[in-house]
């Protein structure tokens, strides 16, 4: 039964896999000939395998970079890392955890079909952290078996559904108009992102139309502008570490020259970024016509919900700001849980990069420049704070000295700790229960076959 599972578990949270599964479904509703079905698949696997290749790029080029910013400023605490915590859930709860995966992504399938929330969430990677989130939280809850693997893949599936749906208005704006959606637990953030940009942003022009004299003009060029920032950041790191702790350089860069070694690790990134960049542009190219079979044929009106990398290239330039921003937010955020005595969130580069970029990219749609620092500036100051709440809940399991990075997992990992700490488990049937009320009411409400909110403001 438990290798059945890992099978399951394996395909269902590999996100090329799902894509391409969702790609082969909608290519034959669609009657498609058989050769165009095999590229038509083909074509989101490998573009997001593509995405995936980019992304570890830039992952593998952050951690270096949080070492010297850690050694070299001799900062101590905690570091927020999905990866980390999720690798300790398996061993304490992996049965669990997986169960709550497949339940959660099978109830997510049949919400689209038989409500307006028609988002199908296809982030596999984010839902098994979600699951790994909810069976950590829900244990330390004293659910077990069948209740534990039900409730969460309830609130799993659900929100997988809903978190899309409630920022669809903003999503639409930041694509003009292109028909997918957020799938991406870190969603609040980027909708508190475009709902501040909205308020502070008036008149201010987007990121992507600032004006660069023609000597600058180079800058335009996503990849060259991406490596140059961050050549400053890995030089200012290198030098903070060679007045520090020289020995950290040292084992970072391999014997190497530390200011080639920064120059080199900036431009990889960039390198990173380029390639995360032709993955999404190949993922949109075969994943939305086919999933137009799926939305006409088997779940009618069904919205892909996609990773937040795939809305990088609609704002390029938001991505660096946002980037800036978040983590400059992080840092104030660490300083001030310093002043007040709590844990120290040391900012992860990782969660800040693609949470920040992303908010700034939704800051940047309401808002333009003023809405893309700012937005994605708040979104820095929760990925601080929100991690240092959540730690507590955490380490009633023994996962101590790690957390979730990402927005809504502190969200959810603070709300259902605390409401369930202070009324138990019936506090959490009351989450469920609200948010199957909230699921059926639109479509008790109105007679519209339309998903929720996936309308295009004029």
């Amino acid at each position: 039964m438990n290798s059945v599972l890992i099978f399951f578990q394996n395909i269902l949270s590999e996100p090329a896999f799902l894509m391409g599964l969702i790609a082969f479904v909608g290519l034959i509703a669609l009657k498609t000939p058989g050769h165009k079905v095999l590229t038509g698949t083909l074509g989101p696997i490998l573009g997001y395998l593509m995405l995936s290749a980019g992304a570890g790029v830039i992952q593998a080029n952050l951690n270096p970079l949080a070492t010297l910013i850690q050694k070299g400023f001799n900062i101590t605490g905690v570091v927020p890392n999905n990866e980390a915590v999720t690798s300790v859930a398996q061993k304490i709860l992996g049965v669990e955890t997986m169960s709550i995966l497949i339940i959660g992504l099978l109830i997510n399938l049949l919400i689209a079909r038989f409500t307006r929330y028609k988002y199908i969430f296809l982030t596999g990677h984010h839902s098994f952290f979600m699951a790994c989130l909810l069976s950590a939280v829900l244990g330390a809850l004293h659910f077990s078996g069948i209740p534990m693997v039900l409730v969460g893949g309830l609130i799993l599936g659900s929100w997988s559904a809903i978190s899309p749906a409630i920022g669809q208005k903003y999503t639409l704006k930041v694509t003009d108009g292109d028909e997918i959606a957020m799938g991406h637990f870190g969603s609040l953030g980027y909708y508190l992102s475009a709902w501040i940009g909205s308020k502070v942003g008036k008149g201010s022009e987007s990121t992507e139309e600032l004006h660069i004299s023609e000597k600058w003009s180079f800058l335009r060029n996503t990849t060259i502008s991406t490596g140059l920032v961050m050549v400053v950041f890995y030089l200012v790191g290198v030098i903070a570490c060679l007045i520090r702790n020289p020995k950290v350089i040292d084992q970072l860069s391999g014997g190497e020259n530390p200011f080639i070694f920064a120059i080199i690790s900036g431009l990889t990134f960039a390198v990173g970024v380029a390639i995360v960049y032709s993955g999404v542009r190949m993922i949109l190219a075969d994943l939305i016509p086919a999933f137009q079979g799926i939305a006409t044929k088997l779940i009618p009106n069904a919205v892909p919900a996609v990773d937040c990398a795939v809305f990088f290239p609609y704002a390029p330039t938001a991505v660096i700001l946002g980037f800036a921003s978040s983590f400059l937010g992080g840092l104030i955020g660490m300083f001030i849980l310093g002043a007040i005595g709590g844990v120290l969130i040391i900012p992860g580069m990782v969660p800040h990069f693609f949470c920040g970029a992303t908010a700034g990219i939704y800051g940047n749609s309401t808002g333009g420049r003023r809405g893309a620092v700012a937005g994605a500036f708040v979104n820095g100051l929760f990925l601080a704070f929100l991690p240092a709440a959540v730690l507590p809940v955490l380490g009633k399991l023994g996962f101590a000295n790690t957390t979730f990075g990402d927005f809504d997992f502190g969200v959810f990992g603070i709300l259902l700790g605390r409401i369930g700490g202070s009324i138990g488990q019936i506090g959490i049937y009351l989450i469920v229960a609200l948010m199957v009320i909230a699921l059926i009411l639109p479509t008790l409400i109105t007679k519209k076959t339309t998903a929720i909110n996936n309308i295009t403001e004029e």
